[in-house]
């Protein structure tokens, strides 16, 4: 850490040693007062999360680190377009809905020290075969199905099922590749724990929720069991303002306007329904799959979100460009050290939880969002710089999960 510059006025008569003993005592104070100066100005750095047991790879130990790289161009284009994939929704179909430019889809992620190798449909249905895999969280992660869907295309045709096991077709989706015998479903669950609309005026974009951190949802908690693949990822609910609870009783809010009650923050919440989640796995005797959770995904909006914000980037980032948000990396943390204490008990059981450690690398892509855009079901005027753009920088995240699954 580079300490603050501090000129002390010494005086000016050498001779007078009490005033020597003050000055240095006073030296001494201020420095070892500084680290906490700084926090009421410049942010510290982060400490670097030591992630090395939670990264499932093909590679030697500590060769790569596939996460590690950068954003280079890559003229060939992506994996599909809307001609060849019609499985993309309006929501994500940028190019549909007048987006102009195409170079936010002429980029590849390319690791330091190795290659991450491009995707593979044949090689990802047949190490499926036979299998199950479900996306659980919140609207980025069935973006990320979405992807997979497309990427698949061009090889096999999934039947839509969704209407056999629930009537929120949006939510809980499920198909099915009957020549793989392959079940790709995702199971809606914007904050992992219960949660209970409590705002008196109704649900809204940014109503009042009662959240009980202890408690799994059981919509999807009631159906992972069977499931031999589980990719879990939530993030920009926790943005609202949330009471929470444990053991049925109220322990604090967060962005709550009663004076009398606790307020833990937004990360509390954050950290709570990961260690819920994961706790909710490791208890549940029969399950068997590979866990991953695919790290927090931090919006790009250029102003606030509901008064016009706006993404309108048309190039990466690069690393000297803009550091992600301290807010963000909050965020990050919590989800991956409550990842990092359920990997140690994983592993005692033979299970597998992995990381789809994917922040950094997105934080640099803010080209790659709808913006206005996109489509959505619901009648808005809010621009999406939250989800991703399909085909975009998003198909990047099944590249790493074919790459982790092949171990």
């Amino acid at each position: 850490m580079k300490f603050l510059d501090i000129e002390l006025p010494l005086p000016s008569n050498g001779k007078n040693s009490s005033h020597k003993l003050f000055f240095l005592a006073l030296t001494l104070i201020l420095f070892t007062s500084v680290p906490f100066l700084w926090n009421w100005g410049l942010p510290l750095p982060f400490p670097k999360i030591d992630i090395s047991s939670l990264i499932i790879s093909r590679e030697p130990a500590n060769k790569c680190d596939v996460f590690t790289g950068k954003w280079v161009p890559h003229p060939q284009g992506p994996y599909y377009t809307a001609d060849t994939c019609h499985l993309i929704i309006d929501e994500y179909n940028c190019i549909k809905f007048g987006r102009a430019d195409a170079e936010f889809m002429k980029w590849r992620w390319k690791p330091d020290g190795c290659e991450l190798p491009y995707f593979d449909a044949v090689q990802f249905l047949e190490l499926v075969r036979g299998k199950s895999m479900t996306f659980v969280g919140d609207s980025v992660g069935r973006n990320q199905m979405h992807s997979l869907l497309c990427l698949l295309a061009k090889v096999a045709a999934p039947e839509d099922i969704s209407h056999k096991y629930s009537s929120d077709t949006r939510h809980f989706q499920h198909w099915f590749y009957a020549d793989y015998n392959f079940s790709l479903t995702t199971l809606w669950s914007p904050y992992l724990v219960t949660s209970k609309e409590a705002d008196p005026n109704g649900f809204s974009a940014d109503s009042l929720m009662n959240l009980y951190l202890d408690e799994a949802d059981k919509g999807w908690a009631g159906e992972i069991e069977s499931y031999n693949y589980v990719i879990i990822s939530v993030g920009q609910w926790f943005f609202r303002p949330m009471y929470y609870y444990e053991k049925g009783q109220l322990v604090g809010c967060f962005r709550c306007p009663e004076k009398n009650i606790s307020k833990l923050g937004k990360y509390y919440g954050y950290r709570m329904a990961f260690r819920t989640a994961f706790r909710t796995l490791l208890d549940l005797k029969s399950y068997k799959g590979v866990t991953f959770l695919r790290t927090f995904s931090a919006a790009h909006f250029e102003g606030d979100w509901n008064k016009g914000g706006d993404c309108v980037r048309i190039m990466p980032y690069t690393r000297q460009d803009k550091k992600l948000e301290e807010f963000n990396r909050k965020f990050y943390s919590a989800q991956v050290e409550e990842l990092q204490a359920a990997e140690e008990e994983a592993r005692r059981r033979g299970l597998t939880f992995g990381l789809l450690n994917t922040t950094d690398l997105m934080w640099l892509r803010p080209d790659g969002h709808p913006s206005h855009f996109g489509k959505s079901q619901r009648n808005v005027t809010t621009n999406d710089c939250v989800h991703w753009c399909l085909p975009g920088p998003i198909d990047s995240w099944n590249e790493f999960l074919l790459y982790l699954m092949k171990g």
